[in-house]
């Protein structure tokens, strides 16, 4: 099977810290986030235009003199098989990789690790480890987001966690839960909810914290992390 690559956004200077990049949108995933923003990669990639390997390895060549690297992200990457042999061709035409992901495959996160194919990874952390399944829409492993935790903590590749704030899923003792649980990691980004298309639809016009209610969030991460970044 081919990889399914739905969509690719041609350049962003945010999503790939200290690097321009583009960003590759993979199909599926296994969670069902209610506030996630890529809906149409969970519910209908069936409906959307397949993008081959080829077409997005004859763009980025195409795009070399402003383009460092790629961020690979979805849905979830990590759930398909041809991942690793894709992000090996974007290697060999000499970029950097970064990888999205939301820590439920911690064997295909080692594989990549271990073969030298990722420089940065995003590792999207839901919730505290006994809400996860509230926020993430399904049953989870949560000793498989553990794994990937230590896997990327211990890798020595660059990386940050990451938690979407909504206010109907999250609060003080939440963050105070995931500080202790992932105390001393590298950086934590804090990223505000907007509303907008939404998977659950009843999610699409919800609030977002304010600037002063994302300071008192940041001032608990503060305590358990070596950097905090809030991202609106």
């Amino acid at each position: 099977m081919a990889l399914p690559i739905k969509g690719i956004e041609k350049l962003s200077v945010i999503d790939f810290p200290g690097k321009t990049c583009c960003i590759v949108f993979l199909a599926d995933c296994n969670f069902r986030c209610p506030y996630c923003h890529n809906p149409d990669l969970i519910r209908n990639p069936q409906n959307m235009p397949d993008i081959t390997e080829k077409e997005v390895l004859d763009f980025i060549e195409s795009r070399k003199k402003w383009v460092d690297g790629v961020c690979i992200t979805g849905g979830e990457p990590c759930l398909h098989k041809e991942l690793p042999s894709f992000i090996r061709s974007v290697k060999e035409r000499g970029f950097i990789v970064k990888l999205d992901t939301n820590g439920s495959r911690p064997e295909m996160v080692k594989s990549l690790i271990d073969e030298g194919l990722l420089d940065y990874i995003a590792m999207d952390v839901k919730a505290p480890p006994e809400r996860y399944p509230d926020v993430a829409g399904v049953k989870v492993d949560i000793e498989k987001i553990r794994e990937t935790v230590d896997i990327i903590m211990k890798s020595g590749v660059e990386y940050e966690f990451r938690t979407t704030l909504v206010p109907r899923l999250f609060g003080r003792d939440d963050m105070e839960k995931i500080g202790r649980w992932l105390n001393g990691a590298k950086r934590f980004f804090l990223q505000n909810f907007k509303s907008g298309n939404t998977l659950d639809e009843s999610f699409k016009n919800e609030s977002s914290f304010s600037e002063e209610e994302l300071k008192e969030l940041a001032d608990i991460a503060g305590k358990y992390f070596r950097y905090v970044g809030v991202r609106q």
